[in-house]
């Protein structure tokens, strides 16, 4: 399972966190924030990855797969409905 989330503000990083602790990849869709809100998302994201252990794709402007250290790493164009995205 891979989890989709397109944040509408910054408090909606306990979502992201939420998923990604229980092990679960998250696509993390950012297209529709402000760049300095969006911002703030990838730099929380980056500090999940480096504290949980995990790897953070991009997969298009704006667009991120966070992946926990314990799943199986998934190809950006094996994630559903954002393959397209991929660079």
């Amino acid at each position: 399972m891979i989890k989709k989330l397109r944040p509408k503000d910054y408090n909606e990083v306990l979502h992201i966190g939420h998923y990604f602790r229980k092990g679960v990849p998250v696509v993390m869709d950012l297209t529709a924030l402000p760049d300095d809100v969006a911002r703030q998302l990838v730099d929380f994201s980056a500090g999940l990855i480096c504290g949980r252990g995990g790897d953070m794709e991009r997969l298009g402007p704006k667009v991120f797969l966070l992946q926990p250290a314990a799943h199986p790493r998934i190809a950006a164009a094996h994630v559903p409905d954002l393959a397209h995205v991929a660079d």
